[in-house]
């Protein structure tokens, strides 16, 4: 197999390979976070970097759960729940960061940091604890049903259905800013891309990983690709925030809150 013979080529495990790929995807984040705070006038520049600091977080949790790092049951659980907390909770902040471009609050200050903030770790608070209370069976109330596949109804919703919804609000009301308020045509490239790329991620996570993993003896699956993508994705984001906020934009060019 091609994948087979690839892998023997560079002698990477996929633990290797999940450090590695988590490890670029936090230098970039961290190099993005140093490039948002150049762009003084840049609108929402410190709500942006709240998005990048939820990401960075996120792919320090994936290192212990998706790149089968060898850690104990109880431990994998906890960083489970803060990594389904975090990607929640981050997916909100991202949302919340089209709802800024609107100027309803003045960006930057601290009620828009604080609602953000506190709104975000409300969520994460919540989702992490239905992920740990159906790790840990503090209670019967989240425990999956083995009769059924061991289906977990309020973990399905909060893994893939909650951040499906953000993310497709993110999407609409950035398109409606950008074509309706903006007028502008070139940003919109930047954001379809961002929406492909990470459709691509999620196709390499939920259909093609079998085929990865038995091409590879189980050596890699498709969440590798679904992470490098992710950061695609998270980088054309950034790339259209920027679009939309350059220093010589007009409504940039006014006071929008705290520096």
């Amino acid at each position: 197999m091609v994948y087979a013979g690839l892998l023997s080529r560079f002698h990477f495990t996929s633990l290797q390979w999940s450090i590695l790929l988590c490890g670029i995807a936090i230098a970039v984040s961290l190099l993005l976070l140093l490039r948002s705070e150049r762009k003084k006038a840049a609108v929402g520049r410190r709500e942006m970097q709240l998005f990048l600091l939820g990401y960075i977080i996120i792919e320090i949790c994936e290192i212990f759960t998706v790149g089968e790092f060898p850690l104990s049951g109880g431990v994998r659980v906890a960083f489970t729940g803060i990594h389904i907390g975090m990607i929640i909770a981050t997916t909100w902040i991202l949302l919340l960061n089209a709802v800024v471009g609107y100027q309803i609050l003045d960006d930057g200050t601290p009620l828009s940091l604080g609602l953000m903030v506190i709104s975000g770790a409300v969520l994460f608070i919540g989702t992490g604890y239905i992920t740990l209370d159906t790790g840990y069976h503090w209670t019967n109330e989240f425990v999956p049903d083995p009769t059924n596949h061991y289906r977990n109804i309020a973990l399905y919703v909060l893994y893939q259905l909650v951040p499906l919804i953000f993310l497709v609000a993110f999407f609409v009301l950035e398109a409606v800013l950008v074509l309706r308020i903006l007028g502008e045509i070139r940003p919109m490239i930047y954001l379809a891309g961002a929406a492909v790329l990470f459709a691509i991620g999620q196709i390499f996570n939920y259909v093609i990983s079998p085929y990865i993993c038995n091409g590879t003896t189980g050596k890699i699956d498709g969440a590798l690709f679904e992470t490098l993508f992710t950061l695609l994705s998270v980088v054309m984001i950034w790339v259209f925030w920027s679009s939309i906020t350059e220093d010589d934009w007009p409504i940039a060019s006014q006071p929008t809150g705290y520096p």
